[in-house]
């Protein structure tokens, strides 16, 4: 990864936030492998998801990539007085109770937006769970834009971004795609990884 070098069409961030994460990076022995699509708008989708250390490691490899993130947040988080503040941060506001609903709002910030990366961490918590929520894969099928897959390795020390495609709405065939780019992937905490499926696959969207 050649020092400056912008190696997407997304969303930039700056030099400063860019120097501390290369830094930061290269200090603690964490090597970065940058696969992105050369699209402007499109949805990251992070695994495993099982520390504290997750979300800091995320950002700082996105920051190293010069990639700026935005991110999903309840609407309530977003009135005065931090509001502006948690825009700045990334922040993107939704309101669960509105008949449009999630996904249907999402898809059309990406259909306004010239350009905009969204992150989510698809199992939603860093315990165990059954199963990941499928908003991510609906939202980029929806707003038409590609996933793009991030992980950070624990064992290998490598975090990074690799497969990408353009949901098909078939969502048994896509998740097996999914599961495949992850199966050799270790969270710090492997025994708090939760499986790679949804509860869509069954056919019943939740």
């Amino acid at each position: 990864m050649s020092k400056h070098k912008i190696l997407h069409n997304g969303p930039t961030s700056g030099l400063i936030k860019y120097w501390f994460a290369y830094l930061w990076m290269k200090m603690t022995g964490w090597k970065i492998v940058a696969d992105i699509p050369p699209d402007k708008k499109f949805i990251i989708v992070g695994a495993p998801h099982t520390s504290n250390w997750d979300f800091p490691l995320a950002l700082l490899t996105c920051f190293a990539l010069r990639l700026k993130i935005a991110w999903i947040g309840k609407h309530s988080l977003f009135k005065k007085p931090f509001g502006g503040f948690m825009r700045r941060l990334g922040g993107i506001p939704v309101n669960r109770e509105c008949s449009s609903g999630i996904v249907e709002q999402m898809a059309k910030k990406f259909a306004n937006s010239e350009k905009l990366v969204v992150a989510i961490a698809a199992s939603g918590t860093r315990k165990k769970s059954d199963y990941w929520r499928s908003g991510f894969y609906w939202i980029a099928h929806e707003a038409r834009v590609p996933i793009l897959c991030g992980y950070l390795d624990y064992t290998h020390k490598e975090a990074g971004f690799g497969l990408t495609f353009l949901p098909s709405g078939d969502i048994q065939k896509d998740m097996a795609r999914i599961r495949e780019f992850y199966r050799n992937v270790t969270g710090k905490f492997p025994e708090k990884t939760t499986p790679v499926r949804v509860r869509d696959e069954t056919g019943n969207k939740k």
